[in-house]
């Protein structure tokens, strides 16, 4: 199996009929037979838990007026692409429907597949319909109402419908009403028919069965990431910790790094947006495994900024460097200044920015830092089969229908998570949620900015795009969300010689103009006079100079020089107002250049404006996604 794949297609896993579970290697524990079945990619296939099998059985008793066939029996999710939420349903060894989350109406929608169909037909009391009349080629195709002979149940337009015809079965969607079918030209839509296939009904099965006919493959997978740690190990003498999240994954690695390694230590970045649940989880698993854990606090950090940067988005992840990476850099130089060997539980099949892990990384962003990723090439269903072999404690909101633990109000997470969050912690959601609100209408949004998710992209996907103008949304706020840069000249030729560029730049000053002069320390010569706010930076080969109005004026020997020098100038200037104090810029300076005190400080002895800092500074890293210009850096 390729399970680095985020392409179209399909990938393979097995099922025992006899044990009733999903086969996550070569062969069942049982020795019977495995089945092969198919799922879409990237085939992160997980089990069904807790709550979450309460919402697959809820809506099929919604649909069919029955959830019999699914009761007592193993299911697993795959998550596919969507506009939310969209999971596979995996039972008996196929999938039976797809569930998508509808953020307009806030519920799940059903989409029946053929062994669905076939697997509900003899038990479903409502949303079946019978036909005749029709031949050849059938899917696709739409029945007229004068074709249907029987409907049992009542239901609206867009309903999932088992189709029968003869001796076939398939699966439908209503086109109209039960109570409009009849006189109806296009009634139902057939997405499938076909002859049944005789599709093997499994056993009540349970977590117990699932380990026992994977255990030989887990004990496997638990034995290479084992070696791989331990080799890694031989020559290096660093101490070794776990970046213990409290989510499944780094549960697992921590699991594996037990067995590897002694003496080891939990890592845990209190980002001050967890669920309760997460911070109790994680302290009270550290005390009764007898570990120690250090804890990065970020306090309220994330919303003293989120005025100053608005709502994080998929895309634009500030709250990331400010909460997560600036606690943990600190503790990291506190509590390892020689630096430490730590085992994180990244996976491939979570996301396309992960899909390359290696087994040894660092993030350029943390320094005394190596990573060791030794479950980077397991799916969820391995993750969940250790943890349930190994008898690890999880996190209790994994029973809740979450599939990810995380910050509450993650841009990350999912429309349905978020309701979720209503359920579970009602003040938590409204503190956001009105937050969210009255920033929309600040911005002149629509509330469904709010409501049903726009603001977690700063550039909305095709999906959303599509979702937005299917509604008659506009999502663009009519106040520039942020910073403006006003582009006065572009670079163009002067006549003195060389180029230049000016322009105004509109930041919100949350410091005095000496924090510009300290930032532009990191470009090259400063030059400054509080006086009258102004400040001038000089390298080799070109000048700029800022003003307390947002004046930006540079001139350079060449173009190139001209449009770099004025991008580091803006760069600096945004760097200097809203520096959040993350402290990583510090951390990684080589000749520790950088004081963080009210803002970033420059000791000019020391500073070689190598620019090492300006690459780790989480606002020059979203300079573009912050900064709005009115015109393009043109060439005049």
């Amino acid at each position: 199996m390729d399970r680095t794949s985020f392409a179209h297609g399909k990938t393979s896993f097995g099922w025992c009929d006899r044990c009733g579970t999903l086969v996550l290697g070569a062969g069942c524990g049982c020795g019977s037979a495995v089945r092969i079945f198919e799922i879409n990619n990237p085939g992160d296939i997980r089990p069904c838990m807790g709550e979450g099998v309460d919402t697959v059985l809820s809506i099929f008793e919604r649909e069919f007026g029955t959830s019999t066939p699914l009761k007592g029996k193993a299911i697993f999710l795959n998550k596919v692409p969507g506009e939310d939420r969209a999971d596979e349903i995996i039972a008996h060894g196929a999938v039976l429907a797809l569930m998508r989350f509808d953020l307009s109406t806030k519920s799940f929608e059903l989409d029946l597949r053929q062994p669905g169909a076939e697997l509900f037909a003899d038990y479903a009391i409502k949303n079946v319909i019978s036909f005749s009349g029709m031949s050849g080629h059938l899917k696709g195709k739409s029945i007229p109402g004068a074709n249907v002979r029987d409907v049992k149940g009542e239901f609206g337009a867009g309903a999932p419908l088992i189709l029968k015809k003869g001796g076939k079965l398939g699966a439908g969607v209503a086109l109209v009403s039960s109570k409009e079918i009849e006189a109806s030209d296009k009634a139902v839509k057939i997405r499938s028919i076909d002859s049944p296939l005789g599709m093997p009904l499994s056993p009540d099965s349970d977590r117990k069965r699932f380990v026992d006919a994977n255990k030989q493959h887990i004990f496997n997978m638990e034995s290479v990431a084992i070696n791989e740690i331990r080799s890694y190990l031989k020559k290096r003498e660093f101490p070794v910790t776990v970046s213990f999240s409290g989510g499944k994954d780094s549960l697992a690695a921590y699991g594996i790094a037990s067995r590897a390694v002694r003496g080891l230590e939990l890592i845990f970045v209190d980002t001050g947006i967890e669920f309760p649940e997460t911070v109790r989880y994680v302290e009270d698993f550290a005390q009764k495994n007898n570990l120690a854990l250090h804890k990065a606090q970020a306090d309220d950090a994330f919303f003293k900024n989120v005025d100053a940067f608005g709502p994080p988005a998929k895309d634009f992840r500030w709250c990331c460097k400010t909460c997560k990476l600036g606690p943990i850099t600190e503790l990291i130089a506190r509590e390892y200044p020689d630096g430490t060997i730590t085992v994180e539980g990244n996976r491939m099949l979570e996301s396309f920015s992960r899909a390359d892990t290696k087994f040894v990384s660092k993030n350029p962003f943390v320094p005394n830092q190596i990573t060791l990723n030794p479950v980077r090439e397991w799916n969820a269903s391995e993750i969940w089969g250790y943890i349930w072999l190994r008898k690890l404690e999880y996190n209790p909101l994994y029973e809740r229908d979450f599939e990810r633990i995380g910050c509450y109000l993650c841009a990350s997470s999912l429309g349905s998570e978020w309701e979720n969050v209503r359920k579970v912690h009602e003040d938590l959601y409204e503190r956001w949620n009105d937050h969210l609100r009255e920033y929309a209408v600040k911005k002149g949004l629509p509330q469904e900015y709010a409501d049903m998710g726009f603001w977690r992209w700063k550039v909305l996907p095709p999906k959303m795009v599509k979702l937005a103008e299917d509604l008659d949304l506009r999502t663009v706020p009519k106040k520039a969300d942020g910073p403006t840069i006003k582009m006065l000249k572009g670079a163009s030729s002067c006549a003195a010689g060389g180029f230049s560029v000016e322009a105004i730049a509109k930041i919100p000053r949350s410091r005095d103009f000496s924090s510009v002069a300290e930032a532009l320390r990191t470009i090259g010569e400063v030059r400054y006079s509080d006086e009258f706010e102004i400040a001038m930076v000089k390298t080799k080969g070109a000048t700029a100079k800022l003003f307390g109005g947002g004046e930006i004026s540079v001139v350079s020997n060449t173009l190139e020089g001209a449009e770099t020098m004025f991008e580091r100038a803006a760069k600096a200037l945004l760097r200097a107002q809203m520096c959040t104090s993350c402290g990583i810029c510090a951390e990684k300076c080589p000749r520790r250049a950088i004081i963080i005190k009210d803002g970033l400080r420059i000791d000019p002895e020391k500073c070689n404006s190598c620019g090492i800092c300006e690459g780790s500074c989480m606002v020059v890293h979203y300079y573009d996604k912050m900064m709005t210009t009115d015109s393009k850096h043109a060439r005049t």
